[in-house]
């Protein structure tokens, strides 16, 4: 929903204490232009929409015609009383609503349905391109595993940005939206980068050095661990200052981002690299028993 002013806009906190008393879930209010604000909340109802004008737009007072305005000058010897004057003032600054927008359920299964899709693409694409990047590294590990091994990773910070969200929307009115679905998908793109990251080095030493797989994924993993620290401290002070400073409204943005870049890089070392080393055990156990 978004409103112009027909004068000074107030403060945000001024109009949210105004819309308290209709207890809109999910309120976030950004400031547009010099008189304007959009206003997003969770009910879609005609009936809250009608109720929310009614606040921005109190019905104007008047005193009786019988009322006297008396004005009092600093001279005592004058004294003005002006008779039959209604006294109005809240209609100086009128609220006008210039664009309402409502996503029912129909649109929300729509989105849902996108997301999943997008989500979906964008996990081939990853493995397809991981198995080609690495086609030359075929032992100890398949090319294709190391994709795998990925998008496992990848799953786990999906799972776990999505796990957080639905706390904090059920305790702090956060909500799934496009811009959630945007962040989930830069997070798969964060993570599959510091992911391969890792495993470049390992493809590098396992060149340069001999030994033992794990002993080779160890030390890619040290060689890295500098790089991956700067990087994910780099990233997250500069989401915290967006969070903090960046209004409600790109929060929806920022906060998936705070949360699965922040386990993206975690998983990138403690997962993806594991799964590798756990996978070659299995199959030397598995040749050696036959």
């Amino acid at each position: 929903m978004e409103i112009q002013y027909a004068q000074t806009r107030p403060v945000t906190a001024e109009l949210s204490q105004t819309l308290a008393d209709l207890n809109l879930k999910g309120l976030k209010i950004q400031a547009i232009g010099d008189k304007g604000y959009v206003l997003r909340f969770q009910q879609t109802g005609e009936d809250i929409h009608q109720q929310i004008l009614a606040k921005l737009n109190p019905p104007i007072s008047s005193e009786n015609a019988g009322n006297n305005l008396k004005v009092e000058s600093a001279n005592t010897d004058a004294n003005i009383e002006v008779k039959g004057i209604n006294v109005s003032t809240s209609g100086s600054n009128q609220v006008t609503e210039t664009r309402f927008d409502s996503i029912g359920p129909a649109i929300g299964a729509e989105l849902k349905t996108k997301a999943f899709y997008a989500v979906i693409l964008v996990v081939i694409a990853i493995v397809i391109y991981i198995a080609v990047a690495f086609r030359k590294v075929s032992y100890p590990v398949s090319s294709w595993k190391y994709g795998v091994a990925a998008i496992i990773a990848l799953t786990h910070d999906i799972f776990v940005t999505i796990g957080i969200f639905v706390i904090l929307g059920k305790y702090f009115g956060f909500e799934v939206n496009t811009p959630f679905v945007a962040a989930l998908l830069t997070i798969l793109g964060y993570s599959v980068n510091d992911t391969i990251v890792v495993f470049d080095r390992v493809r590098e030493n396992l060149h340069k050095y001999e030994g033992e797989f794990e002993e080779i994924v160890e030390k890619s993993i040290w060689e890295t661990m500098a790089r991956s620290i700067n990087t994910i401290v780099t990233v997250e002070l500069a989401l915290t200052a967006l969070a903090i400073f960046g209004g409600g409204v790109i929060n929806d943005f920022v906060i998936p981002l705070l949360i699965g870049i922040f386990f993206g890089a975690y998983s990138s070392i403690f997962i993806a690299s594991q799964l590798l080393v756990a996978w070659q055990k299995y199959d030397w156990a598995r040749k050696k028993s036959e």
